[in-house]
């Protein structure tokens, strides 16, 4: 099993390579809790996706940590990595999106079944353990999964969120996410905003935290939908993006795919602003007092 890890982003709202920024004493980012969890979850290989003018500084940084334990990729998300035919718009700097980072790590993945996660967020044990069960338990490729959270474990009190809220059938497969640009924490619960209005939204909603669980099935597909999304003139050509999960979804209403939805209750960690950063520094610091972690991750 391969973890991938999206870590070719900006950053722009935090205002630089958050997911280099050390959140603990022995100077641990985000990325090795989630490295070291799913290395004891039974996952043998990481790929990291980046952006090529970073590979020095991650080589070493994570990778010298990781890779003496596990085995460690890296791809490359390069804005000129597009379907024949297509051109990079003049002007164009941005990235052209997580489904589109995905498919530049095709060749690193190969035909192992994988994860998906961002590089910027702490997910917990219990995430990764339920990812390699599900692996571990399919027998079919078409047969993805995504790990839900509780809406209110996944809100700060420093700003809005982006979030998809998740419509599961009764089987706890899922029917569609729903994308929900600005959250706030209203009370116990949630609240987005809607053109002008502020909509209430149960804190017990399930959400994306884009963390799925994915084979190889999804890159001819993923190949497919690259080629329209390149062809459509629609949109900002220097600033639209093609996401993981609308391909996903796409290959869900085409039944190409079943998506199995696990539903954790871990707490969701993340540095979306600044002030988010000394929240989740005493947050990861008790769990390592309480023994979910030893200190020095890496230490032998």
């Amino acid at each position: 099993m391969t973890l991938v890890i999206l870590a070719a982003g900006m950053g722009s709202r935090y205002g630089g390579l958050k997911q280099l920024d050390p959140i603990t004493e022995n100077k641990e980012f985000i990325i090795d809790f989630s490295v070291y969890d799913a290395k004891r979850a039974g996952f043998d290989t990481v790929v990291f996706i980046i952006k090529e003018e970073n590979y020095e500084l991650f080589k070493e940084t994570v990778g010298s940590r990781v890779e003496p334990y596990i085995n460690t990729k890296y791809a490359f998300q390069q804005i000129d990595n597009i379907p024949k035919g297509f051109s990079v718009p003049e002007g164009r700097v941005k990235p052209w999106g997580t489904a589109h980072a995905l498919l530049c790590a095709k060749d690193a993945i190969g035909d192992d079944d994988f994860a998906v996660i961002n590089a910027d967020d702490f997910y917990g044990r219990d995430t990764f353990a339920r990812l390699a069960k599900h692996f571990e338990n399919s027998n079919n490729k078409k047969n993805f999964c995504m790990v839900g959270y509780v809406l209110r474990n996944t809100l700060t009190e420093n700003g809005t969120v982006s979030r998809g809220v998740c419509t599961l059938d009764e089987d706890g497969s899922l029917v569609e996410i729903n994308e929900r640009t600005k959250i706030r924490v209203c009370g116990n619960d949630a609240e987005y905003l809607d053109g002008d209005d502020w909509i209430s939204l149960s804190g017990d909603s399930v959400v994306s935290m884009n963390c799925w669980g994915l084979t190889s099935e999804i890159f001819p597909y993923l190949e497919a939908k690259m080629k329209e999304f390149m062809a459509d003139e629609s949109g900002d050509p220097l600033k639209k993006e093609i996401y993981l999960p609308m391909v996903v979804d796409a290959m869900m209403k085409e039944d190409k795919c079943n998506v199995a939805v696990y539903t954790t209750t871990s707490q969701w960690y993340g540095v979306t602003y600044p002030e988010d950063k000394p929240h989740v520094k005493e947050s990861i610091a008790k769990l390592i007092d309480d023994g979910e972690y030893k200190k020095g991750l890496w230490n032998s």
